[in-house]
């Protein structure tokens, strides 16, 4: 049985990150491998030192720690919500434990440790989905799978850019790291773009891998409980749009539901304190997916709030949380609703569209194949 070590982001503070991963894991197994999820714990070294340098200079890294920072200074000024939010974090990392122990690997400790036990310890290597080939990544040469030998198959499963263009300076480096990959898929077709761009190799555009299980499959991962039990919609927002809140306050008032909100995931907007009627922070990524069950409606700015949206045939709308532009991320969202024919889903400026019917039939058509031809790609590079 083949050994794969997996480079996934198992451990952040993100529902759909951690749901990617267990389907990540889930497929491989099934694919007839051993799936081990690598961990790797940073060690200052003159060749850290070295690699790091380079992201001191790359503003977009710059700009999301200040974000992240921005968000737990203010945070912490109001002691109720930060006892709010840890209760939340404890739930991230019970499920980690939970789902994940049996598949980790020893500590790595160090990038030499790394690359030194890893050209012994697998067979091959495979990059999981999520936006792990952000621009803003590119100094953490993990993802990339740059600790990996030449001699062993890598593959990237569903690894996404999260933008639609590389940037200049980034393009030598990015083409480098591309080409080490004997089986290279994204899930968007603009990274299949910036693949060929670069490369002159045709990447697989193939599903997330939430998609690659329906909901029955999803329902023996993740038993069906209500998290809430009166009528609902459930606001996913992780941007920090007050146009959007305000969309769904107007949704609220004229069709008389509840809104379910989970607020200070990725950003503090001052407004979410009196945003929603239920607020969320004692959840877990199960929890998630049940408030998506048993919702009445889903607005959300969230790829994996829309995606298990539309495995459970839910009537939802999704937001664009990124400005538009080259620069934009939302290339993940406008490759999942053009691909399964969902782009009438997409807010524009009437939030009652949700309450219109969607053809899950035809959708269901267009998700099956891409769902068969993910796997068969996965079974042919993992074999």
């Amino acid at each position: 049985m083949s050994k794969v070590g997996l480079a996934v982001c198992y451990d952040t503070k993100n529902f759909g990150s951690q749901l990617q991963v267990l389907a990540t894991v889930k497929k491989v197994e099934e694919c007839g491998c051993e799936a081990e999820i690598i961990r790797y714990n940073k060690k200052i070294t003159p060749t850290f030192i070295i690699q790091t340098i380079p992201r001191l200079f790359n503003v977009s890294f710059l700009k999301s720690k200040l974000s992240g920072s921005e968000r737990d200074k203010k945070l912490k000024q109001k002691p109720e919500l930060m006892i709010q939010v840890r209760k939340r974090n404890q739930r991230f990392d019970e499920f980690v434990k939970k789902y994940f122990s049996e598949y980790f690997s020893e500590v790595y400790n160090g990038w030499e440790t790394l690359v030194k036990e890893c050209a012994t310890n697998y067979d091959e290597f495979l990059c999981g989905s999520d936006q792990l080939w952000l621009p803003n990544n590119l100094g953490s040469h993990f993802y990339t799978l740059e600790f990996a030998p030449d001699n062993k198959p890598k593959i990237a499963y569903a690894t996404s850019f999260g933008v639609s263009q590389i940037p200049e300076r980034q393009k030598k480096a990015t083409t480098k790291y591309l080409n080490r990959f004997q089986w290279l898929s994204t899930r968007e077709l603009a990274g299949q773009k910036i693949i060929q761009e670069l490369t002159g190799k045709k990447a697989s555009v193939v599903c997330d891998p939430t998609l690659l299980f329906d909901a029955k499959g999803w329902a023996q991962m993740l038993p069906e409980r209500k998290v809430v039990e009166e009528p609902y919609a459930f606001c996913y927002f992780l941007g920090t749009n007050e146009e959007h809140r305000k969309a769904a306050d107007e949704f609220k008032r004229k069709t008389g539901l509840k809104l379910v909100t989970c607020p200070y995931l990725d950003n503090f907007v001052e407004t979410d304190q009196q945003f929603g009627d239920i607020q969320m922070f004692d959840m877990d990524a199960a929890d998630f997916v049940n408030l998506i069950r048993h919702a009445e409606y889903i607005l959300t700015d969230s790829f994996h709030g829309s995606v298990f949206s539309i495995l459970h045939h839910k009537k939802f709308m999704t937001f664009n949380r990124f400005t538009a532009g080259t620069n934009s991320r939302n290339s993940r969202i406008d490759s999942l609703c053009t691909l399964l024919g969902l782009s009438e889903r997409r807010f524009n400026g009437d939030v009652m569209d949700v309450e219109k019917d969607v053809d899950y039939l035809a959708v269901e058509e267009k998700l099956s194949k891409l769902r068969a031809d993910s796997i068969e790609y996965l079974e042919t590079a993992l074999k």
